[in-house]
């Protein structure tokens, strides 16, 4: 397999096609964009690796540091730059960590890999709080800019959440604060065992407040340091963005009322797939990669190709790539959203379930990975199937569904409202399902439910938890997580384990009825 990296998600249109051609080249017409925000191929030939290499440099990107024991790709909100509740833009700090990570010579051999998320609004959408560092934009009462810092937070064989180590951290010291966080990892995490080698090991043993007190004492030496940033500095950066040439729009979108008046379709599409936009009359749309029978998060060739040429057509030659494994047009008109939606349609793009069931979060399991414990692709295929009804999806409402081949959590199924995990029994493929996980500001890992199960089991198994959610539930308003936080665990691990669970069977059919 070979990752490539795709700096905090961001990607030119001319980019996408360099990868559509290596995919089509080199690999098997396909790849797979992962929860990193970064692609990866899976049948390339090792000795045709310097020829794709070649290739990504003609567009400027490269493999470096996706991969090993190092800091590696930052990541952030997909809709960096246009939401309208952001208080500073992600994307420049991103690429300011980017810099100053990119061979590092003090962190080329850290203990273990490590990861960095930074949200730029109140609202968490990169998952700050499951990664070895966490940043979220903040001000203090005076209104200043810093960051709110957390560290050792991870998935894996041992989920944890960050712990805050600043609850506010000036801008101007964010490189700075970094390099002492990562100077007591790289000096006090182990080597001698790579399953306890993660920095979220080393903040549980040591405690959260001992860890806090070395990096604030190791911070002591290089507060005010040469990697201070200024003002200056941070402009030179943001300065070497290319901004939209937003045009100033009518503030009616007439066209875009009555195609949401007139087709049923495109507003359930418009209702989850579209987002609101800072600028007027602009939209943040999700190009869905979960329709039903497609591995999720897979785009083929012609599908980059295409995406490549809507980008240009719609969102001035640029697209993103979300960690919830789907891609994003950022900056499209409101009045373009219904020829949008039926050019993306016509590709199998347009699925409207963001938010939903079926869009599931998935790594490429046994069918590409050595690591891993059981497939993931057929088990995601299969939920899918079951589930592939768009009114009942809606009935059900926001629900994370995730699923990882192995341990190693790359599908972050501890944070998935609904988590699977694949598991070797004797040999066998089976799944531990979990509930309770959220990603967000009130991130939660799930809890196992009960003994795992068999592929063929599970979507009855999410049919069952589906059902006990919907006799719970006190209004349409209250999401599956939401009950499972109310209720506790033991009614779901009742309707899938109990005798008892064929009194709720009617459920869906009477919620169909209805």
């Amino acid at each position: 397999m070979l990752r490539v990296a795709i700096p905090y998600g961001i990607l030119a249109s001319r980019q996408l096609r360099a990868l559509a051609y290596i995919a089509r080249k080199w690999d098997r017409g396909y790849g797979h964009f992962s929860t990193r925000q970064n692609i990866q191929f899976n049948w390339p030939k090792l000795e045709e690796v310097p020829d794709i290499l070649a290739k990504l440099a003609t567009v400027q990107m490269h493999a470096i540091q996706t991969s090993g024991n190092c800091i590696r790709n930052t990541t952030t909100d997909h809709f960096a730059g246009t939401g309208p509740d952001e208080i500073v833009d992600p994307l420049v700090w991103c690429e300011i960590i980017r810099q100053w990570s990119t061979f590092h010579p003090e962190f080329a051999y850290l203990p273990r890999k490590f990861k960095i998320a930074v949200s730029g609004s109140s609202a968490d959408r990169a998952a700050i709080q499951v990664h070895d560092i966490g940043l979220q934009a903040t001000r203090d009462a005076n209104g200043n800019i810093g960051f709110r810092v957390l560290a050792g937070g991870g998935l894996g064989r041992t989920p944890l959440i960050g712990a805050v180590m600043r609850e506010f951290l000036p801008w101007q010291h964010l490189l700075t604060y970094l390099d002492a966080i990562l100077r007591v990892y790289n000096r006090y995490g182990r080597r001698d065992n790579k399953y306890r080698a993660r920095i979220k090991i080393l903040v549980k043993e040591l405690t959260p407040e001992v860890f806090r007190a070395r990096v604030e004492a190791e911070w002591l030496h290089l507060q005010d340091g040469a990697s201070t940033l200024t003002t200056d500095e941070v402009d030179r950066i943001e300065n070497r963005f290319t901004r939209p040439a937003y045009h100033v729009l009518d503030a009616s979108h007439a066209e875009y009322s009555r195609a949401l008046d007139s087709d049923k379709a495109f507003g359930n599409w418009a209702r989850r797939n579209v987002q609101p936009h800072k600028v007027p009359g602009y939209a943040a749309v999700t190009l869905s990669l979960k329709k039903t029978g497609v591995p999720p998060g897979d785009a083929t060739a012609d599908q980059m190709d295409a995406v490549a040429d809507l980008a240009d057509r719609y969102s001035f030659g640029e697209l993103r790539v979300s960690h919830e494994q789907n891609l994003i047009l950022a900056d499209v008109r409101q009045n373009d959203l219904y020829e949008l939606w039926q050019a993306a349609k016509a590709l199998g793009l347009a699925t409207p379930n963001i938010g939903l069931l079926t869009n599931i979060i998935a790594c490429p399991g046994g069918d590409f990975c050595s690591l891993a414990n059981a497939k993931s692709i057929p088990v995601a295929e299969a939920v899918q199937r079951r589930f592939d009804d768009l009114d009942y999806l809606h009935d059900i409402g926001e629900l994370d569904l995730n699923i990882s081949g192995c341990m190693n959590s790359c599908g972050h199924h501890h944070i998935g409202h609904i988590g699977i995990l694949g598991v070797d029994k004797q040999g066998a493929e089976y799944y531990q399902i979990s509930i309770g996980g959220a990603q967000g500001n009130n991130a939660a890992l799930g809890k196992v439910i009960g003994p795992s199960v068999s592929q063929s089991e599970v979507p009855d198994v999410i049919e069952r938890l589906i059902e006990r959610y919907l006799e719970r539930r006190e209004s349409d308003q209250e999401r599956f997580v939401d009950v499972v936080r109310r209720i506790g665990i033991e009614p779901f691990k009742e309707s899938v384990y109990g005798n008892d669970h064929q009194a709720a069977s009617g459920s869906r059919r009477q919620l169909a009825a209805a």
